[in-house]
């Protein structure tokens, strides 16, 4: 586990950066998420395959770092699922609250990004 900064209560520690580390974590914070995970190792498998490149796979694993990242850490996740909820409420990307919302989507990714990368 690694040191962090404080951002209030946290569900579980951070997990190491492996795709058990990672997928332990998911099952524990978030069950419902492990076929969605799965789906895009698959995924990420198949293009690092065909293209030769382990890049696919360091993304897959990064971003799935940054999920876990999301839902162990209460503030994040639920900025997380309110801007999710206002986006699966509009009625499409032309409604107001659309664009907002995604910008938060985006932002609450991008710490989540940048405290697994630190």
């Amino acid at each position: 586990m690694t040191t962090q900064p404080d951002h209030g209560r946290e569900l579980i520690p951070r997990p190491e950066r492996t795709p058990d580390s990672v997928r332990v974590a998911l099952a524990r914070i978030a069950p419902h998420r492990l076929g969605e995970m799965e789906r895009h190792k698959e995924e990420a498998l198949a293009a690092a395959i065909q293209d030769g490149k382990i890049g696919h796979l360091q993304h897959w694993l990064t971003h799935w770092q940054a999920q876990v990242e999301i839902e162990r850490r209460p503030d994040l996740a639920a900025r997380y699922h309110a801007a999710l909820a206002v986006v699966h409420g509009t009625s499409g990307r032309e409604d107001p609250a659309f664009r907002p919302a995604m910008n938060e989507l985006r932002a609450v990714e991008a710490e989540a990004q940048q405290a697994v990368s630190a």
